[in-house]
This record gives structure tokens, C-alpha cells and sequence, in this order.
């Protein structure tokens, strides 16, 4: 029965309490300041950890946490039962260690404090560089291992879909500029998009400035302010960047100082944004490919015309074959200076490409290509000045293969580039959301609003007041302090459904108010933002390699080098077979000796190769597929989690708050003693609103209705109050000693058990509820039975996982005929039911499913799933769960949908079959390729592919790998889940 108690209680810490309307889901708690305290009153928080003896499960870290929360001056706190630890930031002026402690204790547990922490203990930083350049998999394995050569460094990822590395590094060992330096190094541009540190930074433009001496006063007044960690000044551009803490200052603050300095004459606003986004780089590449194409064709249509097209045509003819030194012709002068800008202007980027490449030992693209048109060109210059000192030399020049060849090459890189783009507007989207403009209102001491002003969203600080009008966008994430209305949230969470919003519920940045005003207090902005962090979730994702990545970066070392081989050994075969007379002269087509067809060959071998594809492959598919994810609200945390999914055929949920609402109730209440019920639930809840735990909760929201004010209920005093860990309480009500709680606390006060209460205990348990007793003065008066409902299609879902062929499988904490009897309620087989489980117990099932062959997915919510969650191939969140079962996971369902995890799966079985898809593609576009190109069809057919058309054929296989990723774009769930209706459940 204890354990039934404890198990049962194991719930989501975020109660709704919006009635009948639909269910708020949870976000990541944010940080809470003391009530009128102004964000420049609050000196630098710090952190205690404390030994905390005695909680059993998830509720008894809950009560903890929740207690530690309701005092002033906590910023957060986190719980971590399975070892007995508690971990709290607080800012000290508000409240202290020993405060702190002495609050665990009354909630019931024994409290020690460990340490205290520094705030800057922190020996690994993260951070992120954009590296322009990069053209193939050599390309980003070369920075790869560059970086992890360089001391200090934890761990180096390098994406070559987003061009952008994600390093792990010590900051005391090494900087993010000498990062900078060792990709640089490499040969390709660095630039840093964040360093990991732990502050905000902003740039200012400063109008009014005339003398450097005032943009020292400017300085010094900005250095005086607290929380302002650096300052760098560029005057050229009237530019002052910031590096500041945002628990202490903000950007208004600088905006107000820099404009009051100086008798009111300077002006200073954001500095507009230039080159530092992803977006804005991309565009720029575009551009540049575009007009790189544009310029290539001015030059390379007249080489085509004068050596394709006019040759036919008899007056032109005539006059291009005009001699003008020996047999030098007036079209090959014409088509050697046409060709000679495009080859080594235009064409200068695959130069440079290959330079960078050979000198670290590695080949790339650039490196074919060079060769490629290097070979073509350098034959028709040879073929010209032989032409040009010789009076009977006659040979022919391909002048248009290099410059076609080229053309053809930029022109697939412009539309590789214009369709990678597109593979992050999951991202794009979801930085649109964050509003401009905000309406910032000014309070009074009372709390009324004395002014209002439109500012720019990005001067908002923490603590600000915002006004929030119907169809405007949320400003910041916040909580509500005055007003009530329906949030649509779908564009963060995929909730379909507006959100009942009113006073003290939270708020998240970017989504949509319909029909009320609301205000609210800003409490997390800039970088912290929950938008800001998902974002930061899905570039992450869209960074880390799938395991299947490997495949391809394996072939890429030795890709390139096999290609110039099999180049030079088709050229030599057919140069030999040509001298040898190894084929008919009738083969060699008229315009062509023997030797240039060979060098045909083997040119078209050489370009027609392409390493690309294989590159982008994977991560285009991943960077999809997670985007797409993050839109259906479902969180992928890159490719390896990917990848695992579509694998998985075992799913192990947790029953209690993921199978189950997580909110208990109270349904049934059975009295042993004629009273009433009114009397009855006023000496219950006087004695449990004394308690944290869940179910005690549950007692006391039933008891309101028995109330006159249901909202601000006033209970009897409670004397003697006693939390009995895992059994219930007892306390000393109307000089009654009244406990309530399991039959085992009971039995330890020797109170007698009817035979009557005993059948009601049963028929509970048989029912999936906990039945809970009440003694009044040591004899059983009343049985309450408290069920905590199963959320809406969990049955639904587990049908659906069975016609795709995955296991399900529950696991839980509380006793078997509970645990039985949902298992019967979603569907699950007796045998598939593990109850009695301790969080650790639950890994080692886990191990245990993967031992027997099962590729295993944990559903969980609690601090008691995340050992399961990490132990399982897939850990999966239910995103109103707690922050620490989100860290631990592999996907977070932002929903808290059963139905999610189904899109999960399917959505990782589609980007995998995806993946599949490109590789077949761009493996065997080279494996038909390459032979084609090398003329095995020749002998045959007649049939040989120019280097131009082999040009155009690398170029398209890049373009249609990317495009056949983007085809993701459009993934529908499943038909069955359009099917499934998934209800709000109304809890009284």
C-alpha cells in the first residue's frame, strides 16, 4: 500500500487549474525574483547543494522543490532523488543557506548543506563558428580533426550542410580565438556565432559622436554600470559592443546612460544586423554563386556558339577558319581569350578550393575540378601555340570544355546552395515568431499604469512590465500578473488548441494572444528565451552526426585520390589502345585524333565523379527531419537519436503522469460513520494542507467544494502537525486526532481496520485507485479512493504501436493490481506489466529488454524516469515533465501527446528511408556514372559523354540529393492519428 501511495504520487509538478479548459502544458520553469524587486537591485545569485535524507520517489523531490520555490529570493532549484540531492540558486540578499535548509526540514526530510558553489566553476564551454568555404565531406573532416588536435579541446563537430562547428572546450586551457585561428589555419574564413560564455552580448549604434574623447565618456559611463563585463568600441562604424550579465542590466539601461551622457546630444539604438546571421550569410552566398553563373555565360555562350553552333554555318564558318599566323585561326584567338577569364577568374574559387586542400594532405571536389579544366584548357593552349609556330599542324582545342565544365559546376552550386537554405526554415520560422515591437508599461507603487511605450523587442529586460493586446504576439516569456485569455501556442508546442491563460500562469515568447489583454512580467529574454532555446535545440540537432554519417566520411578520404587514378588509367588505356591500333580508326571522330579523344575520356571520368552528394546525403535529410519535428512539436536531438528511432520495436512507457494525466483526483468517498460529509472534508483537508504531497493536494482541491469560498477556503487549525514519509499525516484538529493516510500507517498506530474498509481497499486497488483511510480519534471513519485518469488515446496509441509492429510495455512504481489494472485499461498484456519498480529498477529492465534483442524507447516525465531514460536507445520526454527527464532525453514531445511518440517514430522511419534514398542515389549515380564517362558504352554505341555534359550531370547529383531531402518538408503523421480523438479531460 506504501508503495501504491508513493508510485501513484509520482506526478507532473505543474498543476492546471484551468477547470474545463484545455490543459496547459509545461515549460521550463524560469527564474523568479522576489516580489518588487527591481532586476538593478539584485546582486549576483549563488548556489548551495545540500544532502537530503529520506525522499523514497518523485513526489517526495517534488514536495521538496516546491517548498524550497515558495521562498523569496530563489531563482531555481532541482531535486535529484536517486541521490538524495538538492541543488538551489538563490540570490542571498533575499535569503540564505541556512533558511533554505531549514525549509527541507519542515517539508519532513533531514537537510545537510554540502558546499557552496561558485558561479564560476564551470571548466567546459560551448561554442559556436560559421566556416565559409567548405565544399565537401574532405572539406569538413579536415577542420574536424584540426580543431581536436588543438589542447583543450573536449569535443568538435562540424557540419557541412549548416557550415557551421559546434566545439567543447576548456576556456582555461584554450580560447575561442585560437579556435578561430586553428580553422583558419586549415584555409578556410571563421567566424565566431557564440562563445559559450555566460553573458549576454549586444552592439549599439551611437549617432551625435564627433570627437574620440566622447566616445570615452561614453565608455566610462558604461563601464560604471554593475553586471557590464566588457566593451568594445569600433568609432568608424559608431559602434559600441556589450558584454553584460542580464540578471543586472540590460540593453535599455545602456540606451538611457549613453543619451543622458553628454547634455542629451547623442542618440543610440541596436546597431542593424549586417552579416552576423545565418540567413544573411547564406543570401549572400547565393548572390555570389548567382553572379559568379551570370558572368561564366557571358563569356562561355560565345565559346559554345563559335565552336558548336557557328561551325555550321557556311559565311561565319569561313571567317573564323580565317589563318592568321600559320594555322592559328581567327576562333581559336576568339575562343582562347573568352575562355581564359572564365578559367582563371571565375574558375579562381577552385583554385584556391584545391590549395587549401592538398596542403593539409587531403583532396576534395575543387581538386577534380581544377584538374578537370586545367587538363582541357592547358591542352588547347598547347594546341594553339602548335598551331600558331607550325604551318602544317592540325589539332583541334577544348577551350569549351573548361569553360562549360565551369559553368555547369556553378550553376549546380547555385541551386545546391538556394536548396540548402530551404533545409533550415524550420529554423527561419520559428526566429520569425519573436514580435519587433512591445508595449512596455510603467506601474506605480499600487500596481496601476502610469505610462506606456512602444519600444524595440530586444531592449526588453528581465522583470519589465508588457502589455500584451488580442492578436499580437506574446514579447518575452513571462508569467501573468494581470488580465485572462487563450494563448495559441501551436507555433511552439504543436497544441492545436488555444491555452486558458489568467493571473500567475506562465507565458512563452512568440506565441499568439487571441481575445483577452494580458500583463505580464518578463522573466526570460534574449539568449535565455524558451524560443531561444528551442532553436538552439534544433541547430544542435541539426549538428550532430547520425552514426550512418560515418559511411560516407569513410569513403570521402579515399574517394577523390581513386577518381584521379581511374582519370589517368582511362586516359592511358585509351591512348594505348589508340596506338596501338587496339580499335578501329573509324571510332575516332573526325574533328579529334586518337590522343584527344582519350584526354575526353579521361577528363569526363574525372569531373563527372562527385564526393558532394555522398556528403550531403545524411545531414540535408537530418536537417529536415528535425525541423519538421520541431514544427509537429517533437524535438529530435540529432541524427543518433534519429537513427535509434526508426530502429525501435520495444516501447517501455511509465504509467504515472505519461500513460496517466499525472493529477490525481479524488472519485469516491465512502463514509463507516454517520456525519457529514462538510464536517467530514474540513477535518481531512485541515490536516493534510499542511502537506506537499500530491495526493494530499488532491484531498484538499476535493474538500473546496464542500466550502462556502471555494477559491480562499479557511480550514480549522491544525495542532501537532506530522509528515510520515511514504504513509500519510496525522495532527491534532478541534482537539480530534485525526490521521489519514495508507493501511500500514494505520496498522503502526494499532487503529483497528473494519472488515468493510479492507473490501473498499480492495475494490480501489481492482479499479486502479489508491484507496487512502481516515481515523478520527483512532477509529476508521471514511475510505477516500483517489484515481489518477488515463490521459485521452493512450489505449488508441498502444493499438497503433501494435499494428507497427513495437512492443509496449508499462513500468511503474506502484503495486500490481493498480499497475494491472491500467495495463488492461490502455491494452497492455499482463505479461508486459512491471510494477514495484525503484527508478534504478527500471533501468536495469530497460538493460534487460536490450539483452534479449529489442531496440528500446523510454517514455517518462519524472526525475525517477531519467536512469531509464538514459539507459534506453530512445529516451523520450513528455515535455510537461520534469526539466531534468527533458536534459536526460533523446526527444522531447512538447505536447505531453501520447500520440506523439507515434510521429516520433514514424517521422524518424521516414528521414531514415530518406537517407537511404540519397545514398542509393549518389552512390549509384558514381557507380554508373564513372564507367559511362569512362566509354565502356563507346565501343557498343557510339555513345561517349563530353566533359561539359559530365560537368552538368556532378552538379545535378548534388542538386537532386538536397531536393529529394527536401521532400520531407511535406511529411503528414500518420492517417490513424487524423483519426484519433484526442478529448480534453475535465477535472473537477
Amino acid at each position: 500500500m506504501a508503495t501504491k501511495l508513493l508510485a501513484l504520487a509520482c506526478i507532473n509538478r505543474n498543476e492546471s487549474r484551468t477547470g474545463g479548459l484545455s490543459p496547459r502544458p509545461h515549460y521550463p520553469s524560469m527564474p523568479k525574483y522576489p516580489r518588487g524587486a527591481a532586476a538593478e537591485e539584485i546582486t549576483a545569485e549563488a548556489k548551495a547543494l545540500f544532502a537530503v535524507s529520506g525522499m523514497s520517489c518523485a513526489a517526495c523531490a517534488g514536495s521538496v522543490e516546491k517548498a524550497i520555490k515558495r521562498l523569496p529570493g530563489i531563482r531555481e532549484a532541482v531535486v535529484d532523488v536517486l541521490n538524495g540531492r538538492a541543488q538551489v540558486l538563490f540570490f542571498p540578499d533575499f535569503v540564505n543557506e541556512e533558511t533554505i535548509r531549514e525549509t527541507i526540514e519542515d517539508v519532513g526530510f533531514q537537510a545537510t548543506l554540502i558546499q557552496e558553489h561558485d558561479n564560476n566553476e564551470r571548466s567546459t564551454q560551448v561554442c559556436r563558428i560559421r566556416i565559409n568555404g567548405m565544399t565537401c565531406t574532405s572539406c569538413s573532416s579536415t577542420v574536424e580533426l584540426a580543431l581536436q588536435a588543438v589542447q583543450g579541446v573536449q569535443k568538435a563537430q562540424v557540419a557541412l550542410a549548416t557550415e557551421e562547428a559546434e566545439v567543447q572546450y576548456d576556456p582555461k586551457v584554450v580560447s575561442y580565438t585560437q579556435l578561430l585561428e586553428a580553422i583558419e589555419d586549415t584555409g578556410f574564413e571563421a567566424i565566431l556565432i557564440s562563445s559559450g560564455e555566460d553573458m549576454s552580448k549586444i552592439d549599439l549604434e551611437v549617432d551625435g559622436v564627433r570627437t574620440e574623447r566622447s566616445m570615452r565618456i561614453i565608455e566610462q559611463s558604461l563601464e560604471a554600470l554593475p553586471g557590464v563585463q566588457g566593451i568594445d568600441l569600433y568609432p568608424e562604424m559608431k559602434k559600441i559592443s556589450l558584454s553584460y550579465k542580464p540578471d543586472v542590466t540590460g540593453p535599455r539601461t545602456f540606451i538611457d546612460v549613453i543619451e543622458t551622457t553628454g547634455s542629451r546630444r547623442f542618440k543610440a539604438k541596436i546597431f542593424p544586423e549586417g552579416g552576423g546571421g545565418r540567413e544573411t550569410h547564406r543570401n549572400e552566398e547565393i548572390k555570389q554563386y548567382y553572379r559568379s553563373f551570370m558572368w561564366s555565360l557571358v563569356f562561355t555562350i560565345p565559346v559554345f556558339l563559335t565552336s558548336m553552333v557557328f561551325m555550321y554555318i557556311p559565311g561565319i564558318k569561313r571567317g573564323l577558319d580565317t589563318k592568321v599566323v600559320n594555322m592559328l585561326s581567327v576562333g581559336e584567338i576568339l575562343r582562347w581569350g573568352l575562355s581564359t577569364p572564365v578559367q582563371f577568374i571565375i574558375g579562381w574559387r577552385f583554385y584556391t578550393g584545391s590549395y587549401k586542400a592538398l596542403r593539409h594532405g587531403s583532396a576534395n571536389m575543387d581538386v577534380l575540378i581544377a584538374l578537370g579544366t586545367n587538363a582541357a584548357y592547358f591542352y588547347s593552349v598547347y594546341s594553339v601555340l602548335r598551331a600558331a609556330t607550325s604551318p602544317h599542324f592540325k589539332g583541334t582545342d577544348f577551350f569549351e570544355t573548361s569553360s562549360m565544365l565551369i559553368s555547369f559546376i556553378l550553376l549546380g552550386k547555385y541551386l545546391e546552395v538556394l536548396a540548402k537554405g530551404k533545409t533550415s526554415d524550420a529554423i527561419a520560422k520559428l526566429m520569425d515568431l519573436a514580435p519587433e515591437t512591445a508595449t512596455l508599461l510603467t506601474l506605480d507603487e499600487e500596481g496601476n499604469v502610469i505610462n506606456e511605450e512602444e519600444i524595440d523587442s530586444r531592449l526588453i529586460q528581465k522583470n519589465d512590465i508588457i502589455k500584451i493586446i488580442p492578436g499580437s504576439k506574446v514579447a518575452s516569456d513571462g508569467f501573468v500578473i494581470w488580465g485572462q485569455s487563450h494563448v495559441n501556442e501551436s507555433m511552439i508546442t504543436g497544441e492545436s488548441r488555444p491555452v486558458a491563460k489568467r493571473k500567475g500562469d506562465t507565458v512563452i515568447g512568440g506565441t499568439l494572444n487571441e481575445n483577452g489583454v494580458l500583463h505580464i512580467k518578463a522573466t526570460r529574454v534574449g539568449s535565455e528565451s524558451a524560443l531561444s532555446q528551442i532553436v538552439r535545440l534544433v541547430e544542435s540537432a541539426q549538428m550532430a552526426k547520425a552514426p550512418v554519417q560515418k559511411f560516407a566520411d569513410r569513403i570521402s578520404k579515399y574517394f577523390v585520390p581513386l577518381v584521379i587514378m581511374l582519370s589517368f588509367s582511362t586516359w592511358l588505356a585509351w591512348f594505348l589502345a589508340g596506338k596501338y591500333h587496339g580499335y578501329p580508326e573509324s571510332w575516332i571522330p573526325s574533328s579529334m585524333d586518337s590522343f584527344q579523344l582519350a584526354l575526353q575520356f579521361g577528363i569526363s571520368v574525372m569531373v563527372i565523379a562527385c564526393p558532394c552528394a555522398l556528403g550531403l546525403a545524411t545531414p540535408t535529410a537530418v536537417m529536415v527531419g528535425t525541423g519538421v519535428g520541431a514544427s509537429q512539436g517533437v524535438l529530435i536531438k540529432g541524427g543518433q537519436a534519429l537513427e535509434s528511432a526508426h530502429k525501435v520495436n520495444c516501447i517501455v512507457f511509465d504509467k504515472t503522469g505519461t500513460l496517466t494525466v499525472g493529477k490525481p483526483v479524488v472519485v469516491n468517498t465512502r463514509l463507516l460513520k454517520n456525519m457529514v460529509l462538510r464536517e467530514f472534508y474540513e477535518l481531512v483537508a485541515a490536516t493534510e494542507v499542511n502537506s506537499e504531497h500530491p495526493l494530499a493536494k488532491a484531498v484538499v482541491e476535493y474538500a473546496k467544494k464542500f466550502g462556502e469560498d471555494e477559491e480562499n477556503p479557511i480550514w480549522p487549525e491544525a495542532r501537532d502537525f506530522a509528515s510520515i514519509t511514504g504513509h500519510g499525516v496525522k495532527a491534532i484538529v478541534r482537539n480530534k486526532e485525526i490521521v489519514v493516510g495508507n493501511k500500514s500507517l494505520m496498522l503502526d498506530y494499532n487503529i483497528i481496520i473494519p472488515a468493510d474498509a479492507e473490501d473498499m481497499l480492495a475494490e480501489a486497488e481492482g479499479l486502479a485507485q489508491t484507496g487512502i483511510m481516515v481515523s478520527i480519534d483512532r477509529e476508521v471513519v471514511g475510505v477516500l479512493a483517489i484515481s489518477d485518469p488515463l490521459k485521452p488515446g493512450a489505449r488508441e496509441v498502444v493499438s497503433i504501436l501494435k499494428s507497427m509492429k513495437v512492443r509496449s510495455i508499462m513500468v511503474t512504481g506502484d503495486n500490481w493490481g493498480t499497475a494491472n489494472s491500467i495495463a488492461r485499461e490502455v491494452g497492455i498484456e499482463g505479461t508486459s506489466v512491471i510494477a514495484e519498480a525503484k527508478p534504478e529498477q527500471k533501468a536495469e529492465r530497460v538493460k534487460e529488454f536490450q539483452a534479449s534483442g529489442y531496440t528500446v524507447a523510454m517514455v517518462g516525465d519524472g526525475i525517477n524516469d531519467s536512469p531509464a531514460l538514459v539507459a534506453a536507445d530512445v529516451g523520450m520526454a513528455i515535455g510537461a515533465g520534469t526539466d531534468i527527464a527533458i536534459e536526460a532525453a533523446d526527444i522531447v514531445l512538447m505536447k505531453s501527446n501520447l500520440e506523439d511518440v507515434i510521429t516520433a517514430i514514424d517521422l524518424s522511419r521516414k528521414t531514415f528511408s530518406r537517407i537511404r534514398l540519397n545514398y542509393i542515389w549518389a552512390l549509384g549515380y558514381n557507380v554508373l556514372g564513372i564507367p559511362i564517362a569512362a566509354g565502356t558504352l563507346f565501343p557498343s554505341t557510339g555513345f561517349r559523354l563530353p566533359p561539359w555534359i559530365a560537368g552538368a550531370a556532378m552538379a545535378a547529383s548534388s542538386v537532386s540529393v538536397v531536393c529529394c531531402s527536401l521532400l520531407l518538408k511535406y511529411y503528414k503523421r500518420p492517417k490513424k492519428l487524423n483519426n484519433l480523438d484526442i478529448r480534453g479531460i475535465k477535472i473537477e
